[in-house]
């Protein structure tokens, strides 16, 4: 069974592809790396660029995400860590989508959930191409499929199964961004419910997770 781990780098967080690219994970072997540079269709925002370095001169002579994503086509499964990120990054891929993150929650509770914590807290087995670094979307790719590697090694999931609980909505306890972050959603509905209101009123590419927390913490305060 082949998983094509994929990995998107972007402007910021409304999108912009500036880079793609993918492994494949066949049986314990990782293999067929691919990669390109993307021009996007907007300027590449200062905070995106302090976390992945790529800059316009970089991209300003490549080809936009049309012309390239064709050979990222054809696998029946597409892995990606925080997978509703780079679904929305790449709506024209077809095939059942596995995110690592709500794996990683299910089989490993009560710690931290980013692609470099849990390369160290798991003692995930990765080699990278030289000259790569992470946030780069190749680097990411060796991290995610040494971690969904591991995953498969400690549950027994198929891919299946690995899909079904990636569909499932996971109910989040921390907000992560705005004037409320790093407060639990609890405090928050407690204290200020409308802000909760507001957010599903107005922000329109809020997570499925994020929409089912916030309706779930209102309910709890009401």
């Amino acid at each position: 069974m082949t998983f094509r781990v994929i990995d998107t780098e972007t402007c910021g967080l409304e999108g912009g592809v500036v880079e793609v690219a993918s492994v494949d994970l066949i049986g314990n072997d990782i293999v067929n790396p691919m990669s390109d540079l993307v021009c996007p269709d907007r300027p590449i925002s200062y905070e995106a660029m302090a976390i992945h370095h790529i800059t316009e001169e970089m991209v300003e002579d490549r080809p936009r995400i049309a012309r390239v994503i064709g050979r990222y086509h054809g696998s029946p499964w597409y892995v990606a860590h925080n997978a509703a990120f780079d679904r929305r990054m790449l709506p024209e891929m077809h095939g059942e989508w596995i995110c690592t993150v709500k794996l990683a929650r299910r089989l490993y509770p009560g710690i931290k959930y980013s692609n470099q914590y849990l390369r160290y807290a798991l003692n995930l087995q990765v080699s990278t191409p030289e000259g790569l670094y992470p946030h780069r979307a190749l680097y990411d790719c060796y991290v995610t499929a040494a971690l969904l590697k591991k995953i498969i090694s400690d549950s027994g999931w198929s891919g299946t199964e690995m899909a079904a609980i990636s569909n499932e909505a996971t109910l989040l306890t921390t907000l992560k961004f705005g004037k409320y972050r790093g407060q639990s959603f609890e405090r928050i509905a407690r204290d200020d419910p409308a802000y909760l209101q507001w957010m599903l009123n107005n922000l329109k590419d809020l997570s499925s997770d994020m929409r089912h927390s916030i309706r779930h913490y209102l309910n709890l305060s009401a």
